[in-house]
């Protein structure tokens, strides 16, 4: 096993929290708008995202990280490409539906993220099988987010 590039690793790790943050801050006042949408049924208390994002950015920057420092296996590049067109997607939905509202627009949004996503885990798993792994409360949650974006946008 190779020795863990520790500087590399928390860059990946607080790269993809800053991405977080940073869409998070561009996105306004959310919990207002949260507070005043008709929630589909499981809908999760406001708290949980903050939360559950946390965690899931940095299993994100984890698994990019391995995928990063693995053998080239002919999809490592395709991995990271992926990792960072989803990142970006990522990053414009919470933008696209407190800053703007558009939730029509975010629920498309969210089922694309959660395509890209399903893509990424595929394609770290091809690479480096841990960080594909990881990444499936990622692929998991990203499911849950468009039901609830479809569900916003529905009710909304």
């Amino acid at each position: 096993m190779k020795k863990i590039k520790w500087t590399e690793l928390i860059i990946f790790i607080v790269t993809a929290e800053l991405v977080g943050a940073i869409s998070a801050l561009l996105s306004g006042q959310h919990k207002e708008l949260f507070t005043d949408l008709k929630q589909p049924p499981l809908a999760p208390p406001a708290a949980v995202f903050p939360i559950v994002w946390a965690i899931l950015y940095a299993l994100m920057g984890i698994g990019a990280y391995l995928v990063y420092v693995s053998e080239d296996s002919g999809i490592r590049t395709f991995s990271l490409r992926v990792y960072t067109i989803q990142l970006a997607v990522n990053f414009s939905w919470s933008i696209i539906f407190f800053r703007f509202e558009l939730l029509g627009l975010a629920a498309v949004v969210a089922v694309l993220l959660a395509v890209l996503v399903a893509v990424m885990v595929w394609a770290f798993y091809k690479t480096r099988p841990l960080a594909g792994t990881i990444n499936l409360p990622y692929l998991a949650w990203s499911i849950f987010a468009s039901y609830l974006a479809i569900g916003n946008a529905v009710l909304n």
